[in-house]
């Protein structure tokens, strides 16, 4: 099978480590993808955001198979204009991409299929935007409307903030807040057929203690000891099954990965967000417990075929991902800075360049992620951390508390 990738980051590079370890692959194109990525197979010039482009490349590279790693690609409509050319391609439609290019949209599908998720309201005025905030009350959860790169949630306590950031982002989703752990679930699904893979959890804040800022993601961890043994079987029936059958009942089929945030509230789980695509961080915790090879499985989801696959095979242990950002992130980002240390077995990334004399540097905000498995958390925890401490650059950032509340038991279901 020849695939071709799409994208540039740790999310991206995890896939093409898992496609390229895949039996069935005999040939791997990454575009744009990055230094790491080339280890894995051939990289290829392209906008990602060019649903044209994109298509002539998986016609001149005799493509079986494209994936898209990427949101914004999806919501541009790169996978229809693939689709168009009788390729296979992973990833929704542009319609169907509209469950994370619109937090709004998504609010519409939840309730329509009576999925569990927070009372909202969309909010396009200072007026609306005020009323609804005093409606909730703190602390205020405020969403950009639209793609954010997983840095357009606010949630704070002063209100004064809270009106700022939806000043700033126009057409805002004003919800309640849900209190209770986050889940990650990855669903691959080809609209019907649905295959949930291992469930993980996030850290979005950029330091220790989830203060400061969001970010894009700051680590991960899989699986999760201390969710109920019923998880993945209530979100199936409650959420997934009811959301792709609203979908379906749209016209707008939704076939990809259908990622959902979840918070484990005292009243059951319920839906923080949906996207059409995979996690990033969490992918690279994920991904490295999957034994499944992973080329054969995204096929079938994209031809329609995913009911007839056997079930998905798993690693055995934990595996933890922590990310390295650099100086500046999240308000912004620092590249040139020389790398050091990351070429060893457990690296992958996220934002790096080669410059000319060959020295890998960095080039955006997240770095490189560590990840590494172990026999439990607490193992894996540690061989992450030792990729971590190997690894310099100026300014270089990272959360010291990925995973440590999981392995010492301080995370409590309501």
């Amino acid at each position: 099978m020849r695939v071709l990738l799409i994208g540039t980051g740790g999310r991206e590079h995890a896939l093409a480590a898992a496609l390229a370890a895949d039996p069935a692959v005999t040939s791997l194109v990454c575009a744009p993808g990055n230094p790491g990525m080339a280890a894995l197979g051939e990289l290829a010039a392209v906008d990602p955001l060019d649903p044209a482009a994109v298509a002539a490349l998986a016609v001149e590279t005799g493509a079986d198979l494209v994936v898209v790693g990427p949101e914004a690609p999806l919501v541009a409509g790169v996978a229809d204009a693939v689709r168009a050319k009788g390729i296979p391609c992973f990833g929704p439609s542009q319609a169907a991409a509209q469950l994370e290019g619109s937090k709004a949209f998504a609010k519409d599908v939840m309730h329509a299929a009576g999925v569990p998720t927070a009372r909202a309201f969309v909010c396009t005025t200072p007026e609306e935007l005020a009323a609804a905030l005093d409606e909730f009350g703190p602390p205020y959860v405020v969403k950009d409307d639209g793609l954010a790169a997983g840095k357009g949630v606010v949630v704070t306590g002063d209100r004064d903030a809270a009106l700022a950031h939806g000043a700033a982002c126009g057409r805002v989703v004003v919800e309640e807040y849900l209190a209770g752990p986050e889940v990650s679930l990855f669903v691959v699904t080809d609209g019907v057929a649905a295959v949930p893979l291992q469930p993980a959890q996030d850290f979005k804040r950029i330091f220790d203690g989830d203060q400061g800022p969001n970010t894009g993601g700051m680590g991960a961890y899989s699986p999760l000891p201390w969710a109920p043994p019923d998880l993945v079987e209530q979100v199936m029936a409650s959420v997934v099954q009811p959301t792709l059958a609203e979908m379906r009942k749209r016209d707008t089929p939704f076939s990809g990965t259908l990622y959902v945030g979840l918070a484990l509230t005292e009243d059951g789980p319920k839906v923080i967000e949906f996207n059409c695509r995979f996690g990033d961080p969490e992918t690279q915790a994920v991904l490295a417990r999957l034994e499944t090879p992973l080329a054969g499985v995204l096929h079938a989801a994209a031809v329609g075929r995913l009911a007839e696959d056997p079930p998905l095979a798993w690693r055995s242990g934990a595996a933890v991902t922590v990310v390295m950002a650099s100086a500046g992130y999240p308000e912004s980002s620092h590249s040139g800075d020389v790398i050091t240390g990351a070429e060893v077995a457990g690296v992958l990334h996220s934002g790096t360049a080669r410059r000319e004399d060959g020295a890998l540097v960095t080039a955006g905000g997240r770095v490189l992620t560590a990840t590494a498995l172990g026999a439990d958390l607490a193992q894996a925890r540690e061989a992450a951390y030792a990729i971590v401490r190997g690894i310099a650059f100026d300014g270089a950032q990272f959360r010291t508390d990925i995973a440590l509340a999981a392995t010492d038991g301080r995370i409590q279901l309501p």
